[in-house]
């Protein structure tokens, strides 16, 4: 620790790229907001290589082979660092913060006053605002080549959040291929936070088109029901005889069609879920994906209370990724482990409340294999 301590439904499967093709550290070297942007490789002795820059923290590439060792990129995203900056679709690979989520109407009261948050998704503030963490650029240090440390420091009043935040976020690849993301954090005055990771993930290749053949597995007998400006309602429901019943392996399709006022107010998944915790605070497993073509598996392990399941609703094509091949509508899903949205403002979630001489700590591990 170092801080102060020390289209449609059915489309047709769009072939991806015949061969990987990294992307190229040059294009990632550029100045924004007066500081220097890079692109980082971590590498493990098992040839395994992963493509960070510390504009936003950002997972850029992620090559994985498939079980015929063929090799897809398996995040979207993009060949040059304008391509993040220009996106439309702002979080691809990014880290999130201060506050990762929704926060109802951009306010909530701490410290017996009321603070006022950018509306950037109206009525609500999602991510951390305009400029959440996934819009600045993060100091970075290569410490092997394994495991790459980044630091940001969000001052008091930045987004409208209180307190001056110090921010540690460790990238570590594993002897075993696991991605571990390693999150410090301490502040001087009390504050809310809630940071996670937003990588868009297609284990077919990420130009490959739709992922609702994607078999999930969500830990999880309850979630957080939203209104539908996607809000949680303060309820904790049961996903059993629910399209958001995930305890056992499912197409991420199957039940997108069926009429349920949840999957329209997200226009399909953007649900929190609660996960079943056999310890607060333990490394558990929390998600399990499998890609029946390529034969690649996903798993998430989290310190996290909750994870939310979005299943690529708004993506529309108008962002063209790395292959030269549009990101179309439910091209891609995101698992972000978390604690809750609104959290602030809900009494009967687990708090986000972070004071002064405490540690903010979580860990999450991305475990990827094929079969």
């Amino acid at each position: 620790m170092i801080l102060a301590m020390a289209s449609c439904e059915n489309a047709i499967r769009k072939p991806g790229k015949s061969e990987y093709v990294p992307p190229d550290a040059g294009n990632f070297q550029t100045g924004h907001n007066g500081k220097k942007t890079d692109l980082f490789t971590l590498e493990n002795d098992r040839d395994v290589k992963i493509y960070i820059t510390n504009y936003g923290g950002r997972i850029v590439s992620w090559p994985s082979p498939d079980r015929h060792g063929k090799m897809d990129d398996i995040v979207l995203g993009y060949n040059t660092i304008d391509g993040y900056l220009n996106s439309n679709e702002i979080y691809f690979g990014a880290l999130i913060g201060r506050y990762g989520n929704r926060i109802a109407d951009g306010r909530f009261d701490l410290n017996g006053n009321t603070y006022s948050l950018v509306r950037n998704n109206p009525p609500n503030h999602l991510h951390g605002g305009i400029r959440g963490f996934h819009n600045v650029v993060w100091d970075a240090h290569q410490i092997s080549d394994r495991r790459l440390r980044l630091q940001y420091f969000s001052a008091d009043g930045e987004e409208g959040y209180p307190g001056n935040l110090q921010v540690q976020v460790q990238y570590i690849l594993m002897d075993n291929n696991d991605l571990m993301i390693d999150y410090i954090a301490v502040t001087d005055d009390k504050t809310v936070i809630n940071l996670t990771s937003h990588p868009f993930f297609n284990l077919g290749g990420a130009a490959s088109g739709i992922i609702n053949d994607h078999e999930l597995k969500i830990n999880a007998d309850h979630y957080t029901p939203v209104d539908s400006t996607l809000i949680p309602t303060g309820e904790i429901a049961p996903v059993a005889n629910t399209p958001f019943d995930f305890t056992s392996a499912t197409p991420i399709g199957a039940r997108l069609n069926e009429v349920n006022q949840q999957l329209e107010y997200g226009g399909g998944y953007d649900h929190n879920f609660v996960l079943n915790k056999k310890e607060e605070g333990a490394l558990e497993l929390a998600a399990h994906v499998y890609e029946p073509e390529s034969g690649r598996v996903l798993e998430i392990f989290t310190t996290e209370p909750g994870i939310q399941f979005y299943g690529g609703n708004f993506l529309d094509g108008s962002d063209t990724g790395r292959e030269g091949i549009p990101y179309e509508y439910r091209s891609a899903f995101c698992l972000e482990p978390q604690h809750f949205p609104d959290s602030p403002n809900q009494p009967g979630f687990p708090s986000t409340t972070l004071h002064p001489n405490e540690f903010y700590h979580t860990v999450t591990v991305f475990r990827l294999f094929t079969k």
